[in-house]
């Protein structure tokens, strides 16, 4: 077993080092330091905070306060400097050390966006000029998708009977199933879940959506748990994640007949809500059939649903997964509970060398961030290679999630059991399509990585 307690080089406090740095250049035909360029909030912070966190921090979203204007971001500055320097926010925690590094939906800031709200804090947060003031955004409604910026409305959207929880319940898997409106066979090529209003987001643990219909090849061929994969998956929701865009020429199959299946984890809040769960789906255009198939799979860290986890212990858990024929990986979504602390994803190809493909170093149960490949980085591998998935667990008093570290924990769907796997679009080629790409990404296939992974204790 790796050892946990080495942290990774990578930390909030190199972070800082790289800010300090950066503002401390000295002015070398003088010798002093140069007047640093005056930071307002009017300026400089209102774009940033446009283009990477109003699209939560705003009012009718998810976010616990708006950041739209100075009034009301200024009583939050100190909290924001935190929360950038230390890269808990936005909420994009993959590790920018190793791995795949080109995203569709890159929400991080960059390297100069913290060092200009970190100046602009450290100067007092001055509001600045309000003729220097971005025109606000346009952000779509609360029944509005995220993916109609990019693909315009869905072209079929696909609804959950509702369901009333109780203000104190236990925990409730609701299951019921819907038809899918179609007369013709049509190809997916994009699809977004949802609860149905922003008060179903407070009862909604996670959402899964099966897919039921009369075709052996819409199950997972192979690999990730069995439980999961017996039927086809059109998507899974949790709290942060958005839409799945798969890449050019792959998609899902849908059938005349076919159904859904829901699969929602609902807990009680404190009060009464009641709510269902919706899906926009976005069809290929008539008769334009993509080449490849895609399956979501749940790429396990356990074995056969076993987990021990002792008390104020951290523990780590890991499984392989063979791929039984060439295959892209379109994204990466780690998926734990509440003493998830890390997950990396490996691959070991069938000479022996090992490829890092994504590392999440700080889990946070609460944002289920989906990190999808960029077309020009998504990653391929031959038939036969093993990939990896490593998750580690922080049972103790230092993780703030917990919520009773002197409990052991093992298996289970309830949000205070755990469990651990990577939910990943896997679109399988053939050998031939595998040589041909192999063939033009001789760089990317030199690009290995064998070096051990650990996390911050």
């Amino acid at each position: 077993m790796r050892d946990p307690r080495v942290a990774i080089t990578f930390t909030a406090f190199g972070s800082c080092l790289v800010l300090a740095g950066l503002s401390a250049a000295a002015d070398l035909t003088n010798g002093a330091a140069p007047a640093a360029k005056p930071v307002t909030f009017a300026k400089d912070v209102a774009p940033i905070l446009q283009a990477r966190c109003q699209e939560c921090h705003r009012a009718c979203s998810m976010a616990p306060m708006s950041l739209v204007t100075y009034e009301e971001t200024r009583p939050w500055a100190k909290a924001i400097r935190q929360r950038v320097i230390a890269r808990q926010m936005p909420p994009w925690h993959i590790d920018p050390t190793v791995g795949v590094q080109k995203f569709k939906n890159d929400m991080s800031l960059t390297d100069e966006q913290i060092k200009t709200i970190v100046q602009w804090v450290d100067s007092g947060a001055p509001m600045g000029d309000p003729k220097d003031l971005p025109a606000p955004r346009k952000w779509a409604g609360e029944n509005e998708w995220q993916a109609a910026a990019e693909l315009g409305p869905p072209d079929l959207v696909i609804k959950s009977e509702p369901y009333t929880m109780e203000a104190h319940h236990q925990d409730v898997w609701w299951r019921p199933t819907s038809d899918i409106p179609l007369t013709e066979p049509r190809w997916v090529r994009a699809v977004e879940m949802r609860p149905g209003s922003l008060s179903g987001r407070r009862i909604t643990h996670h959402a899964v959506a099966y897919l039921m219909q009369d075709d052996a090849e819409s199950a997972t061929p192979g690999g990730g748990d069995p439980e999961l994969n017996r039927r086809g998956l059109l998507m899974e929701w949790a709290i942060g994640k958005s839409y799945d865009l798969y890449h050019p020429n792959t998609g899902k199959l849908l059938v005349p007949g076919a159904q859904i299946s829901w699969d929602i984890h609902i807990h009680a809040v404190g009060e009464a809500i009641r709510d269902h769960v919706e899906l926009g789906v976005w069809l290929y255009p008539k008769g334009q059939e993509p080449k490849y198939r895609t399956y979501l799979t749940a790429l396990q860290a356990i074995k056969q649903r076993y987990m021990d986890i002792p008390p104020n212990s951290i523990v780590e858990s890991q499984n392989f997964t063979v791929l039984k024929q060439a295959a892209m990986l379109e994204n990466f979504q780690p998926h734990m509970h509440l003493r998830g602390k890390a997950m990396a994803v490996e691959a070991i190809l069938p000479d022996g060398t090992s490829q890092m493909v994504s590392y999440v170093g700080k889990f946070n149960f609460n944002w289920m961030t989906n990190y999808i490949y960029a077309d020009d980085a998504a990653p391929v591998f031959p038939k036969g290679t093993m990939v990896r998935v490593t998750a580690w667990y922080d049972n103790t008093r230092g993780n703030p999630n917990n919520p009773d570290p002197d409990q052991w924990v093992g298996f289970g769907d309830r949000t205070v059991d755990e469990m651990g796997h990577a939910w990943m679009n896997v679109t399988y080629m053939s050998d031939d399509d595998y040589k041909a790409w192999a063939a033009t990404h001789k760089n990317q296939l030199a690009n290995a990585d064998d070096r051990p992974i650990r996390i911050n204790r």
